[in-house]
């Protein structure tokens, strides 16, 4: 299949895009950062980058708050707290007990925080109590209607309680808020329905993304799209947005070429070790939480968090390494630079490329007609 031109215009604005990561790369100011309080969950998901599971066959502890918290103060020596977010992710968070002291814990130290959960255990009590210890935002998943969404989530009431957390979040009209869906073989026909479903609803932000094959998302063909439905997808997201009756955006995985700048509110970059950092379950310093231990700088019960911030993430922020194999002559590699670092295998080789997807010329049905049975 043949992809769109980059076009001048989508150029100009790539090319300023590419001069600001520049500048972030090199000023790398810590602006996020993801706390994987738990690899524990209520329920096994398909696609599961993690590999969290409800009973691990080799225990793995939640990570005592208190060394997270350390972490904290840590940081407050060189950054405003007011001025990083702190997002509280898992697992699922909400199977610890003491979600809301950790939650407590952080606003008291003046960081603003938000969760992203899969809505199974936000009952109202918790939702108040959530909010009462300063919850600023929050990412709920609905994977689509009942029939897809409980196919990939393998739980029984795991869609009527993600229905129930929306509802809850929409009426209060007090924190900012997402609904996540990952689009797959399974769903991908009936995005239309779901995009209703969700205006029905009252949603105003709605984020989209695909599945990238690490973890159980490696192990099954029907998670991964085909380049045509990848096309479709955007080609989706970007109606979505010109309707303006939701606002629709496609997540950060990789550059999208000439869909870039139509299908979400920013240019390409990948902010893992740039702006945003993570402290993994078992005290690992790493990136963002999809890029998972064979990338970690330090860890944090034998190195200084804000000196492994400032002095390391070399891989993050120079991605020369990165110009090898497809990505060595690519005319992309101008504003793709390789992608996220969470789309490369242990050796650096890359796993998953958008561009390359799209031009596969496997066939799929148009978004909205169903595949014949």
């Amino acid at each position: 299949m043949k992809t769109e031109k980059l076009g001048i215009r989508r150029t100009l604005a790539l090319e300023a895009a590419r001069q600001l990561n520049k500048n972030l790369r090199r000023e790398h100011p810590l602006r996020q950062v993801f706390w994987e309080s738990t690899v524990r969950c209520n329920i096994y998901c398909r696609h599961c980058g993690s590999d969290c599971r409800k009973d691990p066959p080799e225990r793995v502890f939640d990570m005592p708050k208190e060394d997270f918290f350390r972490v904290l103060d840590n940081i407050a020596t060189k950054r405003k707290p007011s001025e990083v977010f702190i997002i509280l992710g898992g697992g699922e968070p909400l199977v610890r007990e003491d979600v809301v002291e950790c939650a407590q814990g952080i606003a008291d130290r003046g960081f603003p925080w938000g969760m992203v959960t899969n809505g199974l255990y936000l009952t109202l009590e918790m939702f108040r109590k959530l909010k009462d210890a300063g919850l600023c935002s929050i990412t709920v998943s609905l994977d689509g209607l009942e029939e897809q969404h409980t196919w990939l989530r393998r739980h029984p009431d795991c869609f009527r309680m993600a229905s129930q957390a929306i509802d809850m979040i929409v009426a209060d009209r007090t924190i900012a808020y997402d609904v996540m869906t990952v689009v797959h073989q399974h769903n991908y026909n009936t995005l239309p329905q779901l995009r209703d479903f969700l205006i029905e609803k009252g949603v105003t932000d709605w984020r989209l993304a695909t599945i990238f094959p690490v973890g159980r998302g490696a192990q099954d063909k029907d998670l991964q799209l085909t380049g045509e439905q990848l096309k479709g997808l955007l080609d989706f997201i970007r109606r979505t947005r010109l309707e303006g009756r939701i606002h629709a955006s496609y997540g950060c995985e990789g550059f999208l070429g000439p869909y870039e700048g139509d299908v979400r509110d920013w240019m390409f970059r990948c902010a893992a070790g740039v702006t945003v950092a993570s402290v993994l379950v078992d005290g690992s310093i790493s990136a963002c939480t999809s890029i998972r231990h064979n990338y970690k700088q330090g860890n944090i019960y034998e190195d200084d968090f804000m000196d492994v911030w400032e002095h390391r993430f070399l891989p993050h922020r120079n991605h020369d390494w990165m110009k090898r194999d497809d990505c060595k002559d690519c005319r992309y590699w101008r504003y793709c630079e390789g992608g996220g670092l969470h789309l490369r295998d242990n050796d650096g080789r890359l796993l998953l490329c958008h561009m390359e997807r799209m031009r596969s010329p496997l066939p799929a049905p148009p978004l909205g007609e169903c595949p014949k049975q």
